[in-house]
């Protein structure tokens, strides 16, 4: 039998037979590659990989399409992103987080000397944001935020945060400047001026609303540029400044259902919509050095795709086909002309290549790894369907079927996404198709009503007062699920992550009965306590999204649907698993889920790891996680496998 590590906390989970280890273990070493950086000078990239045998990814060097990775960066905690200095590739800066914990710290790597320094105060969480551009004369500088954590000196709960916006040469971290410390939190830095007088800023107030400032780096002044006096609200996220600075890009959906990429004149404050014609989401995007081409990802109806624009005429350009599969971020080389994009796709995880927009080549430049004997190009694709819901509104989602060699109705599991404006998105599966591939079961990822991607109305659809619209949702789902020749309605199990964990308790309060069981997954038990307990600097951006708790209509209304206060109507068996250190959806909300259904008598396992935060991270132990999850399946929905 496996037993758990000495991080994990298992109670009222069974022993996990080593022959269900030995049958799965292959399913869960695929490895891929994630893009960090391009090195200013020389045609090389930062790569995030987790290596045979490691726990957590690595930062490694490459140097040449297909080449071999060079070790730079090992680390015993997570890297969330790693930059080269831009003038020369002197150095680089990572940030870093122990435990899962989301306190991230800044760091600079001396790849001749191995060394690594600690730039940034222990005593706040930092992000990086941007470098400064290269300037004569002057060393290399750049932005990052800082947010106080959550406890007081005297051990309350802070009641308002702030952001500071700092200037950094990391060479000389205790000269850091401080240029301004802004109100609340949801403050990020997009990019500078070429001249580097100005910074862009994003002020995110919730899903449907954020601003765009300029900050003058000198005095640290700023002041509103989007939404302009008396113009309504909207998204507002800005990108880049064009190559002489007298625009900048932003996304915002202001103009209609959807966000799209505009152009900013700063002297007129007149705005030039650019990709209008794409009736999806734009969400991301990156401009070559020397201003010539504009890359920009969309999102269609769930699948990432590219876009080129020649911005001389601001026209689209015709693009090669591109690998199968989803694409995800886009970013130009310094030093010339060439655009690294990654694909994730139903036949592997992430893999990155390099387009050329002159001769409209595509190299791959990287191979995602997999174990011996698994052949992912021909696991099962994902598919989109559709169904009604209660109020006629149509709700879609991902289903994936598994082979024609499993005959019979299917067992299904409805997999609920975060955010909750997440959304469930075309790609690899990872460990979850050894569920389709080796064990049947048909997998269902919804888009439920706040879902992002199917423009700013569906995002709103499931606030405040209307928040179990999206639990009906799901029960029209179960509803579709009966009416499908391939599908069991009688073996359902729901489970989610986050926003998805309260979603799967949600639904096992309200369909005990048409459901086999749920898994939730650092989700959400009570909204008050959760709005209470949630990190300082995230607490009134949630607020928005669920409605504030310190309203007493809203506190009653939280309180009344919460699924901590209906846990009697729990029968069906539960798991619930959590990080310790998880400061979005402390851990005390899966204790107070797992006390009140087990003393309503219900069967319910729980995991929590000690060295995580929000979502297992290290391999050792989302391996244990699957493999005690893939145990509760065979229990819940009668699976037959040995």
């Amino acid at each position: 039998m496996l037993a758990p590590n000495a991080q994990l906390r298992a109670e009222g989970i069974p022993p996990v037979p080593l022959a269900t280890v030995e049958r799965v273990a292959r399913y869960t070493d695929f490895r891929g590659h994630g893009f960090l950086d391009w090195h200013p000078a020389r045609n090389e990239m930062l790569v995030s990989h987790r290596p045979a045998g490691a726990s957590l990814p690595q930062v490694f060097k490459l140097d040449a399409p297909m080449g071999a990775l060079k070790p730079l960066i090992s680390t015993s905690e997570p890297i969330s992103s790693a930059s080269y200095e831009p003038r020369a590739g002197e150095y680089i800066v990572f940030e870093r987080a122990a435990g899962g914990s989301e306190v991230t710290q800044l760091f600079r790597f001396d790849e001749g000397t191995g060394q690594t320094v600690q730039l940034s105060d222990p005593t706040q969480r930092h992000n990086f944001e941007i470098w400064l551009h290269p300037q004569a004369g002057q060393a290399s500088r750049l932005i990052h935020t800082s947010v106080p954590l959550d406890k007081t000196a005297t051990g309350g709960s802070r009641a308002t945060v702030n952001t500071q916006v700092w200037l950094l040469n990391p060479l000389l971290p205790e000269q850091r400047q401080l240029l301004a410390e802004l109100p609340g939190g949801g403050w990020g830095v997009s990019s500078a001026s070429h001249d580097n007088r100005q910074l862009a800023l994003s002020h995110y107030r919730s899903a449907n609303e954020s601003e765009v400032w300029l900050m003058d780096i000198s005095t640290g002044q700023k002041r509103q540029v989007l939404p302009a006096a008396g113009q309504a609200k909207a998204v507002h996220l800005a990108a880049g400044f064009s190559a002489d600075d007298k625009s900048l890009f932003v996304v915002t959906d202001r103009a209609g259902e959807f966000r799209e990429l505009q152009q900013l004149r700063l002297d007129t404050q007149t705005l030039s919509r650019l990709t209008g014609h794409i009736p999806w989401d734009v969400n991301g995007g990156d401009t070559s050095r020397d201003g010539r081409w504009l890359a920009v990802r969309a999102n269609e109806d769930g699948l990432g795709t590219l876009r080129l624009f020649d911005t001389t005429t601001m026209k689209e350009v015709s693009l090669p086909e591109l690998p199968n599969g989803s694409v995800g971020g886009v970013h130009f080389r310094p030093a010339s002309q060439d655009l690294v994009f990654s694909v994730n796709g139903a036949g592997g995880p992430s893999q990155l290549y390099v387009l050329n927009p002159q001769s409209k080549s595509v190299t791959p430049w990287t191979k995602a790894e997999a174990a011996p004997g698994i052949d992912a190009s021909q696991f099962a694709r994902q598919r989109i369907v559709r169904w009604p819901s209660f109020d006629g509104l149509t709700i879609s989602g991902l289903l994936t079927q598994p082979p024609a060699k499993f005959t019979g109705k299917r067992p299904v599991l409805i997999n609920i996404h975060g955010g909750p404006e997440g959304q469930a998105t075309f790609g690899f599966l990872g460990r979850m198709s050894y569920l389709v591939e080796e064990m049947g079961v048909a997998i269902i990822q919804p888009n439920v009503r706040g879902s992002s991607g199917y423009g700013k109305t569906f995002l709103t659809l499931d606030n405040g007062f209307k928040r179990e619209d999206s639990v009906k949702d799901i029960g029209a789902l179960l509803d579709w699920i009966a009416t499908q020749p391939n599908l069991d309605p009688s073996r359902v199990l729901v489970m989610g992550g986050s926003y998805g964990g309260y979603m799967s308790l949600a639904v096992s309060t309200h369909y005990a009965d048409r459901i086999a069981g749920a898994i939730d997954v650092v989700g959400i038990s009570h909204f008050v306590t959760f709005l209470q307990n949630t990190e300082s600097y995230r607490r009134d951006l949630r607020r928005v999204e669920y409605g504030d708790e310190r309203e007493p209509a809203m506190r009653a209304h939280l309180e009344a649907i919460s699924p901590l206060t209906n846990a009697h109507k729990i029968r069906k068996p539960l798991f619930v698993i959590q990080g310790r250190n998880d400061p979005r959806v402390p851990w005390t909300e899966a204790e107070q889920i797992v006390a009140k259904a087990r003393a309503n008598g219900t069967p319910v396992w729980y995991l929590l790891a000690e060295n995580e935060g929000h979502g297992f991270q290290r391999k050792e132990n989302a391996d244990f996680q699957f493999y005690a999850m893939l145990e509760f399946m065979k229990m819940t929905l009668r699976l037959n496998t040995p």
